[in-house]
C-alpha cells in the first residue's frame, strides 16, 4: 500500500476514533443541574476505562499519521519541478500503455492461432 493510501487510512482512523470519543463523552457525561429551580440530577453511572483507551487510540493514530507525513519525499525544485515530473510520468505511462495493448493483441492472435490448430 502506498503512503497516500496509508495516510487516508490514518485520517479515517482518526475520524472514527474522534466520533467514538464524542459519542462516549455524550453517553457517559455526568448530568448537570441547569437551574436551582430544578431538582438535583440523578447520580451518574461509574465511568469505565473506555475513554482512556479511546484517547490512547487517538494519540497512536495521530503519531502514525505524523510518521507517514515525515516519510513523504520532499519536493525538490518546488511546484514547477513536480509538474515537469508528472508530465514525464504521463509520457511514460502512455508509452507503456501502448506497449501493453500491442502485447495483448499479439497474445490474442497467438491464442487464436492455437485454437485454429486444434
Amino acid at each position: 500500500m502506498d503512503i497516500i493510501s496509508q495516510l487516508q487510512e490514518q485520517v479515517n482512523s482518526i475520524a472514527a476514533t474522534t466520533f467514538n470519543v464524542f459519542g462516549t463523552l455524550q453517553r457517559d457525561a455526568p448530568p448537570v443541574q441547569l437551574s436551582l429551580n430544578y431538582p438535583d440530577p440523578p447520580p451518574s453511572a461509574p465511568t469505565t476505562d473506555e475513554p482512556k483507551q479511546l484517547s490512547a487510540d487517538l494519540v497512536k493514530a495521530a503519531k502514525q499519521f505524523d510518521a507517514l507525513v515525515a516519510a513523504l519525499p520532499l519536493s525538490d525544485g518546488g511546484e514547477e519541478a513536480q509538474l515537469k515530473r508528472i508530465a514525464q510520468l504521463q509520457v511514460t505511462y502512455v508509452f507503456f500503455f501502448k506497449e501493453l495493448k500491442q502485447v495483448q493483441e499479439l497474445f490474442g492472435q497467438a491464442a487464436d492461432n492455437c485454437l485454429n490448430l486444434k
